[in-house]
Formats: structure tokens, sequence, C-alpha cells
């Protein structure tokens, strides 16, 4: 029956019936009695959010020993790497998939590379990605299926030497460009060596080429390899001591061909690897293939994916060689052409100046200097007094019409001034005679007059002051006398 007590239609014969319709399993475990859950919109539900439900999903996974340390073998899929260097990937077999996280320092610490459609086993831990609530295995580890003792002593091999830093790039040395002697560690009865031979022939005949034999496989090839190493080390001091450097290897080749990690095995021993890092001289692994990784690899200053790469490593191609000398020769040449042509541009400036600092250059144009000014002085000269005659006859002609009128004038005031003479004499005269009355009553009058009589005038000498009481001239006072004659020195005495 529905909300208004009709009755619901029956449902059609292909819908299945519902989960809590369906009868128990007689065989199964009783089911426990479900709590009485309100029905939704009642008051009391606790409704979750996704980050609470991730959350919790989370806490459970991380408090499950059980998922924190855990071995997973499965197929891997389709491997991606992200431009972070982190690799992602599915382990799934017939029924499952696991998605899976590798970061790009495990991975780079691991001799073994993931790679689409390997079985392997993967270490790591389960863990929840909140933001897109995936479960992920974060791997630390990987190894192939089935080999998983001899992996797990690399791995652990591997570590150990990894936390001493023997595989730190800061150890790593530059090989050298050029090497005379190049020193290849391998066996002489494979195809290894034949490789490395035409490799080197083929890209720098120059080199010379010695070989160091050893075992490659086998329990004795990590003794037969050290061995090899320290042999060549002697060799080194042996020229040295000789003084005999172009026969002393500038270089190292560790070479060999693929195979199985049981194979590639004595290039992962502890006392090769050791070796090759107390090596006098720059080490070249080529071991294996590419995908091949031993620790002998990581120890090298270069890793090569294979012992004909390694041959290509340590020596330049001597085509690409030669070309670019011909490009260093056509730049030298060209540069030199204009070096030249520089300098021929300079030197003809040089000679121009020159030509222009000769004396017979100086007084060709000092002399043409000197005919152009005068010419300038000519030409103005004539100007001037071209200007001046226009000037002067302007001139005459504005006098020429008031010119007689102006000289009538002045004949008549000259001939009016003729019969001023006598009285100007006249009064000459009695302007003469008044000066000697006047200079007679002067002389009279004045002080030399009455000095001449027998009058003195007293001065103090030293201020030169007139003495007119005698008290300002106190006995002692040195004095001087001016008389109608001259002066006269004298003292004032008592009184």
């Amino acid at each position: 029956m529905d909300d208004r007590g009709r009755r619901a239609p029956e449902p059609p014969e292909w819908a299945l019936p519902g989960w809590d319709s369906m009868p128990d399993d007689p065989h199964a475990a009783p089911r426990p009695a479900r709590p009485n859950t309100p029905a939704p919109g009642t008051v009391g539900i606790r409704i979750l959010g996704v980050s609470e439900v991730t959350r919790a999903v989370r806490g459970a996974i991380r408090d499950d020993p059980t998922l924190l340390d855990l071995w997973v073998e499965g197929e891997i899929g389709r491997v991606t790497i992200s431009t972070a260097g982190h690799a992602y990937f599915a382990l799934k077999d017939a029924r499952n998939q696991l998605q899976c996280v590798w970061f790009k320092d495990d991975r780079l610490r691991s001799v073994f590379e993931a790679q689409g459609g390997l079985r392997v086993v993967a270490h790591g831990r389960i863990d929840l990605y909140e933001p897109s609530g995936a479960l992920q295995l974060y791997v630390d580890a990987i190894q192939p299926s089935g080999q998983g003792d001899l992996a797990i002593r690399l791995e652990a091999l591997k570590a150990r030497l990894a936390a001493e830093g023997l595989f730190a790039l800061a150890r790593k040395r530059p090989l050298p460009p050029r090497p005379r002697t190049i020193a290849v560690v391998t066996s002489p009865s494979g195809a290894v060596w034949r490789d490395i031979c035409h490799v080197l022939a083929r890209r720098w005949p120059l080199a010379r080429v010695v070989l160091v034999a050893a075992r490659v496989q086998g329990e004795d090839a990590p003794a037969s390899l050290v061995k090899a190493l320290h042999a060549i080390e002697r060799w080194i001091e042996t020229c040295a001591t000789q003084e005999r450097p172009d026969e002393a290897p500038e270089v190292t080749i560790v070479a060999r061909g693929g195979g199985s990690l049981e194979d590639l095995w004595a290039f992962n021993d502890e006392r090769v690897v050791r070796a090759v890092i107390a090596h006098g001289v720059p080490v070249v692994s080529g071991v294996g293939h590419e995908v091949d990784v031993t620790l002998t690899d990581l120890a090298a200053d270069v890793r090569a994916p294979t012992p004909s790469a390694a041959a290509e490593l340590v020596v330049p191609d001597r085509l690409e060689l030669a070309a670019d000398l011909r490009t260093l020769r056509r730049r030298l040449d060209g540069a030199i052409a204009r070096h030249v042509t520089s300098a021929a541009r300079g030197l003809a400036a040089e000679r121009r100046a020159l030509e222009r600092l000769h004396p017979a250059a100086q007084l060709a144009v000092a002399f043409e200097r000197t005919g152009l000014l005068v010419e300038r002085a000519t030409r103005s000269m004539h100007d001037r007094l071209a200007t001046e005659e226009r000037s002067l006859v302007r001139a005459a002609q504005r006098l020429e019409p008031i010119l007689p009128a102006r000289l009538a004038r002045d004949r008549g005031r000259l001939g009016r001034a003729e019969g001023l003479d006598q009285v100007v004499i006249a009064r000459l005269a009695r302007a003469r005679a008044g000066l000697e009355s006047a200079s007679a009553a002067l002389v009279v009058l004045g002080p030399q007059a009455t000095l001449d009589r027998g009058y003195a005038i007293v001065r103090r000498v030293a201020d030169d002051s007139i003495v007119r009481e005698p008290a300002e001239a106190p006995p002692g006072t040195a004095l001087r006398l001016r008389v109608g004659g001259g002066e006269l020195p004298a003292t004032a005495g008592d009184r």
C-alpha cells in the first residue's frame, strides 16, 4: 500500500527481488540483528562528509600493521613516468588490480626497472590517497618474480653500499677527451672484445687498446675481475716509473654481454664494486644490455647500456672531429679575412692621415686657405667701399638743396663777429687790471708777508699742531719754528 492507501503495482517478471527480500542462506552464519536506525529525515542520524569517510578509511588502513610492510606479487600493467620522475603502474592478477606509485628516489636506487607485462614482487605499504580516494601501494623496491632470494641479497648489498656513499654522483670522474691508451677488462673469447675493438678502430684508430683478460661468469669471476683491475693499476705505476706515459691507460672499460641475473652476478659482487671505485683511472661499465643494471654500473664513473656503447663513450668520433676541425678552419679563415680587411682599412686610413700631414699637403692647404681669405677680404673691401660710396652719394643728394643757404647764413654770422674783437680786447684789459690789484692785496694780507715781517709759526713735532698757548708746549717738547726764510728746530725750556 502507498501513502494514499492504494495498492502498489506488482513489479515486472524480469525485475530482481530486493536484497532484503532474499531468504537467508540456511548454511550461512546467523546475521546479527541490525540496530534500530532512524529513518531518513528523522532526528538523531549522523551524516558523514567525504573527507571524514576517507580519513576514517585511511586511519583503519594505517592501524593495520599487515598493510604497512608487505610484498605483493603480480603482473605490471602500463607504466607511466611523470615529469618529476615518479612511476605509476598497476599490479594485477586474473581478477583484480592494485594501483602502485614508485617515487623517483626509490626507483633510481633500484637495479630493476618496472616494465609492462613483467611479473614481479613489489615491496611497500598500502595507503589511501585522500584527494582522489584511491587505494594505492607505495612501492620502495621491486624484484622479478621467482628470483626473490637473489634479488633481496642484491637490494640489501645495494642499500648498504649506497649508505656508504659509494654510488654518489659527487665522486664520479670525467672521462679524458682523447685517451691515448685504453684498458679493456673482459673475456678474450667472447664477441664483446671484438665489438669493442671494431668500434674503437672505426671511431678513433689513434688509441692504443690493451686487453686485460678476466673471467666474467662463474664463482671465480669476481676474483678474476679484481685481479685484472689491480694489474692495470700496477701497469700504470710501471709506466710512470719508466717515464712511458703514452703506454699508461687513461680509462678502463669493464664489459660483458647480456644474460640473466645469475649470469651477471659477478658484477654485483662487493669486491668488484670496491675495486671499481678504488681504480686509479675513470671506469666505464658496459655490462649486459640496457635493461641490465648491476652494482658495477652504479659504482663506475660512467655507465653504458652495452659494451659497444662503452667503446663509443670513451673516444671521440674521428669523422665528427674532422667535421669540427673543418668548421673551425672555416671560422678561422673568416676571422683572419675579417682581421686582414680591418687592418687594411686601418692602414689606408693611416696612409691618408699621413698624406694630410705631409708638409707639401699642408702648404697646399695653407695656400688655398690664404687665397680664399684674400678673395674674401677683397670682396669685403669692395662691398664696403661700394656701401660708403652709396652713403656719400645719398648724403650729397640730401645736402645739395640746403648747402647754399646754409653757407650764406654762416658768412653773415662771421661778418657780424668781426666787430666784436675790440670789445673783447677792452674787457680783457679791465679784467687783467682787476686781477693784478686783487693779487697785490692778497700778498699783503697773506701769512708769508706776516712771516717776512719777523713773525713765526710754532708747531709741535709730535702731532704737527700749531701751538697757541704756552701750556700746549710743556718743557722738553720738540718744536718746529717756521719763519719767513724756512723752518728751525727748537725745544721748549723751563718757564
